[in-house]
């Protein structure tokens, strides 16, 4: 078994929804304890969907590992819960609102006064520095509004949204690598850090080539489907008995793809498609070329080129495909509705895959949780604090 990485780091998480609850689950993964403090009626996105054996296929996905205590911070006894938590926690990390914590008490500038050792983590929708700072922000807001969605779709689809949370998946991961780089400054030096991310932030510094391609080339990035905007040949090609998703990088591969491939010195020859950037300006004819070429080929018989010589390809799966693909791993994890397949991280440490930790029921460790942190002569809760 691979030793876990973060094992006697206490995170305390006042979280909700995907993108901190992503977070938390990377560091559950490494080997953290994870308290995850919920209201009374929990975290929201417990109710999303019930497609995971009748339980949120978000929730089952993002909050393994984790120990469940639901707390009113309305109310002193619980408040003080937390700060007995917070005491002697590592890691605090939080996407209340902007201002809740700070009017609870618990705010990162208040909390690392009193705790120098502590890496505090607030994720908001906006950067606390921008005109926005206070307003909400989801996923497809964002999405929308970095100009994500713009670029995303087909010439005839309109804006569209990316199928998955990306905003909150980004930012969850934002997250997880600035908490690791402020335990390891920790590790040097013996302070934590306040850290501060945005959904919007995150999005935008992933939307730099779009933007660098508008700024200085002038050139609104169009949507273009399953083709990629910077590469060509990239895209779908039919088949005589199906279809395959195309692509080339470098000038090699096009010669190899044109004359050993596809068979035609001359299109490998042709001086409008000498280049990538040549390639991509003449796309409509160089896709047109390939699909002449390929449309009486049969699937096998141009894969099995395309591995011989080394060409990437790739099928246009449905979920239903995913489900079935060879190449896809599925982990058990327990639940309270018994055990659900997930999968797997992509992570594979000296050949082990992470052990899955068992996803909570609401409350699920209320109880101990308040006799641990209120107990007068309490066993100090494991912590790399000391």
């Amino acid at each position: 078994m691979v030793a876990d990485a973060l094992e006697g780091i206490l995170v305390v998480a006042l979280e909700q929804a995907v993108a901190v609850p992503l977070a938390t689950c990377r560091l559950a993964d490494a080997g953290a304890r994870v308290i995850k403090l919920e209201r009374a009626e929990g975290d929201f996105s417990r109710g999303y969907d019930d497609y995971a054996q009748g339980l949120s296929s978000y929730f089952v996905w993002i909050n393994r590992g984790k120990e469940s205590c639901r707390v009113d911070l309305k109310q002193p006894d619980d408040l003080a819960l937390v700060e007995a938590m917070l005491a002697k926690a590592d890691v605090f990390i939080q996407n209340l609102a902007p201002g809740a914590t700070e009017r609870l008490g618990i705010g990162s500038e208040a909390l690392r006064r009193r705790h120098p050792r502590l890496i505090t983590c607030d994720v908001s929708g906006y950067a606390p520095d921008s005109p926005d700072y206070r307003r909400k922000a989801y996923d497809l807001l964002v999405q929308a509004e970095t100009g994500l969605s713009a670029i995303t779709g087909n010439e005839s689809s309109g804006p569209t949204r990316i199928g998955i949370s990306i905003v909150d998946i980004s930012t969850g991961q934002a997250a997880y690598a600035a908490i690791l780089e402020a335990l390891l400054r920790r590790a040097r030096t013996g302070k934590g850090s306040h850290i501060a991310l945005s959904l919007f932030d995150t999005i935008a510094d992933l939307m730099n080539v779009p933007y660098l391609t508008r700024r200085y080339g002038g050139i609104e990035p169009p949507r273009l489907g399953l083709a990629h905007p910077s590469i060509a040949p990239y895209g779908v090609f039919s088949l005589a008995d199906g279809a395959l998703l195309l692509s080339v990088q470098s000038e090699r591969e096009w010669l190899i793809l044109a004359r050993d491939v596809l068979g035609s010195p001359a299109l490998a020859q042709e001086p409008r498609f000498a280049s990538n950037v040549l390639r991509v300006r003449e796309r409509k004819a160089l896709d047109e070329a390939i699909q002449a070429l390929m449309i009486g080929r049969s699937y096998a018989e141009i894969t099995a080129a395309l591995n011989r010589e080394g060409i990437a390809y790739g099928t246009v799966s449905s979920v239903g495909d995913l489900i079935s693909h060879p190449s896809a791993t599925a982990l058990a994890v327990e639940t309270p509705a018994g055990p659900i397949e997930v999968l797997a991280p992509p992570a594979i440490v000296d050949g082990q895959r992470v052990r899955l930790r068992p996803v909570p029921a609401l409350g699920d460790h209320d109880a101990a949780l308040r006799a641990e942190f209120f107990a007068e002569d309490a066993t100090p809760a494991r912590s790399g604090q000391g």
